[in-house]
């Protein structure tokens, strides 16, 4: 196999390892003020989402408000149900979540749901 074929092979999910994610805590290591934290998390199936009911008639700046509710839910969601699997390795909360820093609560929610984005991107100095 050329350089350029492995480049371009791509790895594949598995119907197995994807389902599997759901049952599997997945850790992650975030650099905070030159400290690391080590956050445990689990991936939900559809049954432990939180709920989504938007109210139609709610202002653009209401539903977008909700909408930030409800994944703040689901992070919390996907860090108990870790929590639950091993509570020996459970650092975040949700009694703790709503104490810590807002910088912090942000990098977590990114790095959980996969957004990608630096964070200095959303605050300007000066």
């Amino acid at each position: 196999m050329t350089k350029k074929e492995e480049e371009n092979k791509k790895e594949m999910w598995s119907m197995d390892d994807l389902i599997s994610l759901t049952q599997e805590i997945q850790t992650t290591d975030l650099l905070f003020k030159g400290k690391t934290l080590n956050v445990q998390y689990c991936e939900l199936v559809e049954s432990e989402e939180p709920s989504i009911t938007v109210d139609n008639s709610l202002s653009e700046a209401e539903k977008n408000d909700y909408y930030m509710e409800v994944g703040v839910s689901r992070v919390k969601a996907m860090l108990d149900k870790a929590n639950n699997m091993n509570p020996e390795g459970a650092t975040i909360t949700s009694e703790n979540w709503s104490k810590l820093p807002s910088t912090l609560r942000f990098m977590i929610a990114n790095e959980i749901m996969g957004v990608e984005t630096d964070i200095s991107e959303n605050f300007t100095i000066g």
